[in-house]
């Protein structure tokens, strides 16, 4: 059921009140990058076109996605890059942010689905993947039960570089925005 415009301010006003006075260095979005990740931005600058994006396998999800904490923002998924190992520079997911008419890459995303038989949980960059959860309903069913890792590359994310949401990326009011409850974890029963 979606937020109401005087509900979201208010959510909005306690969430930014709550980011100013964590500590600094959790809140530091101005840091650089590290080394592997400046060289995986490098490589998929090509995508700040979308078209790009689906010249080369990635998939518009259609709707924005939204949190009461933060916003993920439009999906891009390329299924061929779905697997039980997660390449570090071939992310599953090109997330963008809609501006005016545009469409801004603003994150990058690696999804793994509990079905590709993966044994144990995935890490990236010395950073475990949230899950497993749920899918993402109504974009994703909730029946496909995965792992994923968010990276904020293209934008700064006052939440942290591998939030899954970020405060400071938006979604239009509009029939193709989705507003989301947080999915649900679930047991892998096959991680060691």
């Amino acid at each position: 059921m979606p937020m109401s415009p005087v509900l979201r301010r208010l959510w909005t006003n306690c969430l930014a009140a709550a980011i100013a006075f964590m500590p600094a260095h959790v809140v530091n979005a101005s840091d650089k990058l590290p080394p592997e990740l400046e060289k995986l931005k490098a490589s998929l600058e090509k995508y700040q076109d979308p078209v790009v994006a689906v010249r080369d396998g990635y998939f518009s999800t259609l709707g924005c996605v939204t949190f009461a904490t933060g916003t993920m923002g439009v999906h891009f998924l390329n299924p061929a890059l779905i697997g039980p190992v997660p390449d570090p520079m071939k992310p599953t997911l090109l997330v963008y942010e809609p501006v005016g008419e545009k469409l801004q890459l603003v994150a990058v995303e690696w999804l793994i689905p509990l079905a590709t038989g993966i044994k144990s949980k995935p890490e990236l960059f010395g950073q475990p993947f949230d899950g497993p959860m749920e899918g993402h309903e109504p974009l994703l069913p909730a029946q496909l039960h995965h792992y994923d890792l968010h990276a904020w590359i293209f934008k700064p994310n006052p939440l942290g570089l591998f939030h899954p949401v970020n405060p400071d990326v938006k979604c239009p009011e509009g029939p193709y925005t989705f507003l989301e409850e947080a999915p649900k974890s679930v047991p892998h029963h096959g991680a060691q």
